[in-house]
């Protein structure tokens, strides 16, 4: 990631988007936490979860935000780079921690028999946390080459993510309240197509973007997948164990 390839417009855009991530990761935090009181006693701790994702991500986008600042100056309209190193770890500690939430938030929402849930927590958990372990060098390597090898490598996990989500949680979702099998549908649709963002973005230096124009993509391409696959999901979420809610107590009623 050659900094110095950027143009001022560009530094501006990006920094405009990691200010935007921070802001909404917060709000929806806020909004999640404050809406517990809204769900039953068994949902609580999904959209616990699902604030917790947020309110981790909107600590990292600080991070982020803080260290894009010091990588530059701008003095006179010119933009220069000051020496600091713009420090990509933030992101895939966030997502070291964050994406296996979100997996597992959305089983809590479905309320599954306790073996089923931890099996499936564990397994789709493990495979998320292995495809970011397996992504992070591929993203800080100078050489293609290297880049392309990761990006294959941590294709394995996410492909066994999305086909559990596609096919092995098919007959949970069977088992769901009515009024919520297409939200949940939905939820794991939404899952599946926001990460297809990342595997997608990590490629834009290896298919013709180059300098400043391939690092605004990478950087807001990033930023808008973890608004929709943390905050978007999240309120989805929320919404799920509402409804949920609500359908169990008219039935106790």
């Amino acid at each position: 990631m050659d900094l110095s390839t950027l143009s001022l417009g560009q530094y501006t855009f990006i920094a405009n988007a990691f200010s935007f991530g921070l802001a909404v990761m917060a709000a929806a935090t806020l909004f999640l936490w404050f809406a517990r009181s809204q769900v039953a006693p068994a949902y609580k701790m999904a959209v616990t979860i699902s604030g917790l994702v947020t309110a981790i991500a909107a600590y990292h986008y600080l991070q982020i935000m803080l260290s894009w600042d010091a990588a530059f100056s701008v003095m006179n309209g010119n933009l220069e780079v000051t020496g600091y190193p713009f420090n990509q770890a933030y992101r895939y500690v966030d997502w070291l921690l964050t994406v296996p939430l979100l997996l597992i938030e959305l089983i809590l929402v479905m309320r599954l028999s306790r073996s089923e849930t931890v099996s499936k927590s564990v397994w789709l958990g493990g495979a998320a946390a292995l495809m970011i372990i397996l992504g992070y060098p591929g993203e800080v390597a100078e050489s293609a080459g290297t880049r392309f090898t990761f990006w294959v490598l941590s294709m394995i996990p996410f492909v066994y993510i999305v086909y559990q989500l596609v096919v092995g949680l098919k007959g949970s979702i069977g088992k769901q309240p009515e009024n919520v099998r297409g939200l949940i549908n939905g939820a794991a649709t939404l899952v599946v197509i926001s990460w297809l963002f990342y595997p997608i973005v990590f490629l834009f230096p290896l298919i013709g973007l180059t300098g400043g124009a391939a690092i605004t993509a990478v950087e807001v391409g990033y930023t808008i997948a973890d608004i929709v696959a943390k905050a978007v999901f999240g309120i989805l979420i929320l919404v799920i164990a509402m409804r949920k809610s609500e359908a169990e107590a008219n039935a106790q009623a």
